[in-house]
This record gives structure tokens, C-alpha cells and sequence, in this order.
């Protein structure tokens, strides 16, 4: 079955699930009070980290040098932040575990291993080999 599916399908479900049981443990209007603050507070943070990483991003770029790591780190804050307005507790608990930094770095990084090996085993050259030759214009130039 399509991984796409089982997921467009799984995260409602499981989101169902935890609503129902949290809602009957500490009530309907409590798990809606819940949810809203989870929102406005993950919001507000997101906005602050969000901050944090473009004014990296910025010294990154003063010293002339790419702002990979923030602009990676900018869009999980993003991606965080809307996880964070969806109304559930599984994309809650994602979005947080995106947006604080520690966490934010340990994902990443376990993923940018990943990817890392996959572009490291297809034994390409890192340079370009390639011939050159002064060429004089006729006026002497």
C-alpha cells in the first residue's frame, strides 16, 4: 500500500483516537482549552525560534558563508508551526519536538546522515577536470 496513503489516513485516525481518550479523561471543554493553548503557545515559540534562526541565518551570511543548517532549521520551524495549529495531540507532540532546538538538531542530523551516505557511496569526483590555455588577443591587449 502507498506509504502517501497509509499516512493521509493514519494521522486523522490516530488524532480521533487521542482526542476521544484525553476527552474522556479531563473532559470536552478542557481538551478543546487544551488544544487552543497548545496552539497559541507552539505559535508564539515557533515565531521566536523563527527569529533566532534568521538572525543566524544573517551572521552566516555577513561572514559570507551558506546558512544550510538554518535554512533546514527554518523550514522544520515552519513545518513545526503548522503541526502545531492542526487541532490534535500526535501533531502536537511532533511540532515540539521540531521546534525546540535541541531536538530540532538531533532529527536533523540523524537525517542528514542519511542522506549523506546515500551521496557518498556513488564514488563521484569532487572536481572538475578540464584543460586551459592563455589566449592573447592580436592587438596586444
Amino acid at each position: 500500500m502507498n506509504t502517501a496513503l497509509i499516512i493521509i489516513l493514519g494521522i486523522p485516525l490516530i488524532e480521533i483516537y487521542l482526542l476521544i481518550k484525553v476527552g474522556s479523561q479531563i473532559g470536552a471543554l478542557n481538551t478543546i482549552l487544551l488544544i487552543l493553548l497548545t496552539a497559541i503557545v507552539g505559535i508564539w515559540y515557533a515565531r521566536y525560534e523563527g527569529f533566532n534562526t534568521l538572525r543566524s541565518g544573517m551572521a552566516q551570511l555577513v561572514k559570507n558563508e551558506l546558512p544550510l543548517y538554518e535554512i533546514v532549521s527554518g523550514t522544520a520551524i515552519a513545518f513545526a508551526a503548522l503541526l502545531l495549529i492542526l487541532p490534535g495531540f500526535a501533531t502536537d507532540i511532533i511540532g515540539i519536538l521540531l521546534i525546540f532546538p535541541v531536538t530540532r538538531k538531533f532529527i536533523l542530523s540523524k537525517y542528514s546522515k542519511k542522506y549523506s551516505k546515500n551521496k557518498s557511496n556513488t564514488g563521484k569526483k569532487n572536481y572538475i577536470e578540464g584543460e586551459y590555455e592563455d589566449i592573447e588577443d592580436k592587438d596586444g591587449k
